[in-house]
């Protein structure tokens, strides 16, 4: 089988590597292929390497035939493309991001003389250079604006609406280029910028004639597709047996009875991300099992999708890394491109894959996929819709988090998420908008109250605020239904456009094997560590979070805090899988402590073994 892009022998790739840095006598380490991983090993950056020692360690790691692969853009069967890059415009300080008033900001960089403009609607803000797209031409305040949304350039009084990031004067005429916002570790701003900031133009391809039954798109459960691209089968987040989140999160939808030889059958497969409803080492300890070698492909996150993988027992042989922006050529007809988030860059990413010039994508989770630029006019539009994947209001308590407040902020969250995606379909006019990745549910008989209380939106609900504001067709997929793409394309009405599963199909799981999954968690529970109470001084020293004023006060279910401690994971189990109950007062969110331990904990566990020879 050919999978993209081929990737060279051990030592062409050596000498590849050594003909490109010819001549260098001593180099950084950021110097090589961006962060070369091999079996779980990130090269440092901060170091500097003689080049014989960067090589004689490259040759070796490579001699192990890791599981681990990043492509590099100058390796053979690659398109000459550059990796996205994202660049620091402007950084704001907490204080100054406070005092942004609403409407619009003028705001310049002192070291490099650039202007923006940001504008800011209760949370949301939206920034952009102070440049007109005309003849690069200063915006200014336009008096005769009197919503105070508009800007007016000092060269030709063009006008442009900072709200819409459109121009209004001349009309229809230019959308102003959007730079992403970020918010620090700090509470502070960053605004970014992304380069190239549309790379799916790179190369383009016109859309060909598609026969019917060319290219088929299958709904397995949650976020899991199965694609059919002419001769070749790619599936995306395959969780399809087993909880995700710990025990917080189970799948609402029954997968069809063939996943797993589906699975085997696949040809390549994206995980978007590291959460365990995307990342299913239950699903790919099942696959392993049969087909260890199957290609696997994500993004180079600064948290490394597999990070875990190890730890986990799973037996995958064939992951590959690839950067950001870059088409993979999968064959003459099929490529695809991994993006990253722009709000959680470091872990989240969504993927355009385009058959024959037919473009379908899929954002998954990201907050806001490659920071708000996303393809106009795709084939297929995919998301997620429904809300409540946090532990925030249901698991808090005391002060203002009431029954009745938390019901209505849910409402008000759910409300807010539908207008959002509906804006963002409307925006981008797919040919068809597809609404997944929202379909599971706290099912264990402990966690009723969360199921009662985490109310999350409907697809149907979604479709048709979309039906009302475009002509997009929307799909609302069951478990087994197929969708033929080129039949949509020419009309949606056709019969057999979509074929949904066989009448008296199980659609809803009813049922849950807890107990295999549980047994797991509470293994942990009598653990040697846990005789000891210095374990809490040695888990949080090893967590690394300090410098930082913080008393936290959390309950959690002893199984999972104890499997989670025990096996250095990330505090999503905790959080996202809703088994904690928390209390906070004064009621301030604490950005720097959730993100550390939810994104930032060291890639390796804490060494208990040492710790029981230190305490014995």
């Amino acid at each position: 089988m050919s999978v993209p892009p081929q990737v060279p022998s051990p030592p062409v790739l050596s000498q590849l590597l050594l003909k490109r840095f010819s001549g260098f006598k001593e180099i950084k380490s950021n110097s090589l292929p961006r962060k070369l991983k091999f079996a779980g090993w990130s090269h440092p950056r901060s170091c500097k390497h003689h080049l014989k020692e960067d090589f004689s360690l490259l040759l070796f790691l490579l001699s192990l035939r890791s599981c681990f692969v990043l492509f590099d853009p100058f390796l053979p069967g690659m398109e000459q493309s550059i990796e996205q890059t994202t660049e620091v415009l402007l950084c704001l300080s907490p204080g100054e991001a406070a005092d942004l008033k609403e409407g619009i900001n003028f705001l310049r960089n002192k070291k490099t003389g650039k202007d923006f403009i940001l504008y800011k609607n209760k949370n949301r803000v939206r920034a952009c250079k102070n440049v007109c797209k005309h003849q690069g031409g200063l915006f200014i305040k336009d008096i005769e604006d009197l919503d105070g949304r508009s800007v007016r350039c000092t060269k030709h009084n063009w006008r442009l609406d900072v709200s819409t990031m459109k121009y209004v004067n001349p009309p229809g005429s230019f959308c102003q280029d959007e730079l992403v916002v970020e918010m620090d570790e700090e509470n502070g701003l960053l605004l970014l910028e992304l380069n190239p900031p549309n790379p799916w133009d790179s190369e383009p391809r016109s859309p060909e004639h598609l026969a019917f039954g060319e290219v088929q798109i299958t709904y397995l459960t949650h976020a899991c597709m199965d694609l059919k691209l002419g001769d070749k089968r790619m599936v995306f987040d395959p969780w399809l047996t087993g909880p995700a989140f710990a025990r917080g999160w189970w799948l609402l939808h029954e997968p069809p009875s063939d996943w797993l030889e589906r699975l085997c059958q696949a040809d390549l497969i994206y995980i978007s991300h590291m959460h365990s409803d995307h990342l299913s080492y239950p699903t790919l300890k099942e696959l392993a099992a049969r087909r260890p070698d199957i290609p696997i492909y994500v993004g180079n996150t600064e948290r490394p999708v597999f990070w875990n993988l190890n730890q986990s027992g799973v037996q995958l042989t064939n992951i590959n890394i690839v950067p950001f922006g870059i088409w993979q050529q999968v064959d003459k007809n099929l490529r695809f491109m991994i993006l990253m988030d722009g709000v959680h860059p470091e872990m989240d990413t969504c993927i355009i894959v385009e058959y024959k010039g037919h473009k379908i994508l899929n954002t998954v989770d990201c907050t806001r996929p490659n920071g708000g630029r996303l393809p106009e006019k795709v084939a297929l539009m995919m998301s997620d819709f429904a809300g409540g994947a946090s532990g925030f209001p249901m698991t808090f308590s005391g002060g203002k988090f009431t029954e009745e407040w938390k019901a209505q902020f849910i409402k008000a969250e759910r409300k807010k998420l539908l207008n959002y995606k509906a804006r963002l379909v409307k925006d981008l006019q797919p040919r068809i908008y597809c609404p997944f990745a929202g379909y599971f549910v706290e099912s264990h008989p402990s966690d009723k109250y969360i199921k009662e209380t985490n109310i999350k939106n409907d697809p149907n609900e979604l479709n048709s605020l979309i039906k009302k504001n475009s002509d997009v067709v929307t799909w609302t997929p069951r478990p087994g239904a197929t969708l033929d793409l080129s039949r949509m394309l020419k009309d949606p009405t056709d019969s057999k456009g979509i074929i949904e599963p066989p009448e008296g199909t199980k659609i809803y799981k009813d049922s849950w094997d807890f107990e295999p999954y549980l047994n797991i968690l509470n293994a942990a529970v009598g653990d040697e560590i846990f005789l000891h109470s210095s374990w809490i001084k040695e888990y949080f020293t090893w967590a690394g979070f300090k410098d930082y004023n913080l008393v936290v006060r959390i309950r959690s279910r002893v199984d999972v805090i104890r499997h989670v401690v025990k096996n250095g994971l990330l505090w999503d189990d905790l959080y996202i899988g809703f088994q904690t109950r928390l209390q906070r007062s004064p009621d301030i969110y604490h950005h720097l402590f959730w993100n550390h331990f939810q994104i930032k904990l060291p890639l390796t566990p804490p060494n208990w073994r040492s710790f029981l020879m230190h305490c014995g």
